[in-house]
């Protein structure tokens, strides 16, 4: 395998598995890790969200606090990782950074999205698999 690794994280339980065995595959190939984490920003004015559909979104802030804890257990084992934070659909913006950096391998988790998440976000694993430019590895994140 050559080339950066791009994994996606939104901060679950079965994302950290997935960035995990990113972070394994990274140290084992020698290959740079790019972290990505997409997030609909929740509209600040009146209630046009309903609150089930809030909670269900990252804020900046969310998106940033996950991004520092994965990318510092990265380079807690030695990889060259770097982080981004990204407006947009999850699956769209790890496509446009894996084509965009010349990705040798994108890393996804098999399910890991809420039925609620996944209404409003799609299904990430899926359309990444579909469409990605390069290989994947899917991660089996549930039991």
């Amino acid at each position: 395998m050559n080339g950066p690794i791009v994994v996606g994280t939104d901060g679950s339980g079965t994302a950290t598995a997935a960035v995990l065995a990113a972070i394994d595959l990274a140290k084992a190939f020698d290959q740079p890790l790019h972290i990505l984490s997409a997030y609909r920003p929740v509209p600040t004015g009146g209630g046009d969200l309903p609150p089930e559909f809030a909670h269900s979104l990252n804020s900046r802030s969310q998106v940033d606090a996950i991004l520092a804890d994965v990318g510092s257990r990265a380079h807690a084992v030695g990889v060259k990782a770097e982080t981004h934070a990204v407006t947009g659909d999850a699956a769209n913006a790890i496509l446009a950074l894996a084509e965009d950096i010349n990705a040798g391998l994108i890393v996804v988790g098999n399910k890991g999205l809420g039925s609620l998440k996944r209404f409003v976000l799609g299904n990430v694993p899926s359309k990444v698999v579909h469409n990605s430019p390069c290989s994947t590895y899917v991660v089996h994140t549930t039991g």
